[in-house]
């Protein structure tokens, strides 16, 4: 497993232009919205995610030679770590999940990778990536694209941080949001807009969708 990595990571800095854009959210209002429930805050970042990509299609599309390939299905992979390395479980169709939905296939597949259960069908498809760095404590990390994919998204940790109110510092909760895209394909505006549409649903979500 840690050469098939090792090689896949190596291939795909050789093959793709590596650009990273970071942004702050404020996941305040989850973290009260999440009171009460077992819905992890991944979950929340995979729909958020997967509505972005319905409507910047380019990132989630992939390269095959000289033609990008733009995908119907939203298929988004995350990256679950184990002792020996990471595999990568797919969560089918995230667009058409509800958010529950999207927490009940995040546990089991997350429960079934740790226990090496998974099928050849479960880390297939994926059209696009989350990584999550923060589950360890980290700030924010700079992902490497799992290819043919264009663009992968890393969570740093989710934590109380001072944030500038008006002219107050309170204590809000708070993440860096990293995205991993490849510029051949991505322009660096079309990235920003992407992250600025997942930064506005996570930080004013709808209770009622919730």
């Amino acid at each position: 497993m840690r050469k098939k990595i090792a090689e896949h990571m190596v291939a795909s800095r050789r093959t793709s232009a590596h650009v990273h854009t970071v942004f702050e959210v404020d996941f305040s209002r989850i973290a009260k919205i999440r009171e009460g429930r077992k819905t992890s805050y991944l979950s929340f970042i995979i729909k958020a995610t997967a509505d972005a990509l319905k409507s910047f299609p380019v990132l989630n599309a992939s390269v095959d030679g000289d033609s990008i390939v733009y995908h119907e299905d939203v298929n988004i992979g995350v990256a679950v770590a184990l002792e020996t390395g990471l595999i990568v479980p797919v969560v089918k169709h995230a667009d058409a999940q509800s958010l529950a939905g999207i927490a009940q296939t995040v546990a089991d597949l997350a429960a079934r990778a740790r226990a090496r259960q998974l099928k050849p069908e479960d880390v297939a498809g994926g059209t696009f990536t989350i990584t999550n760095p923060g589950a360890s404590g980290a700030l924010l990390g700079t992902p490497i694209i799992n290819q043919p994919q264009v663009a992968i998204l890393g969570i740093g940790s989710i934590e109380k941080r001072p944030v500038v109110v008006g002219d107050a510092v309170v204590a809000r909760m708070t993440a860096v949001l990293t995205l991993g895209f490849d510029h051949r394909i991505i322009d660096g505006a079309m990235a920003d807009q992407f992250m600025a549409q997942i930064k506005k649903a996570l930080e004013n979500w709808d209770e009622n969708a919730a």
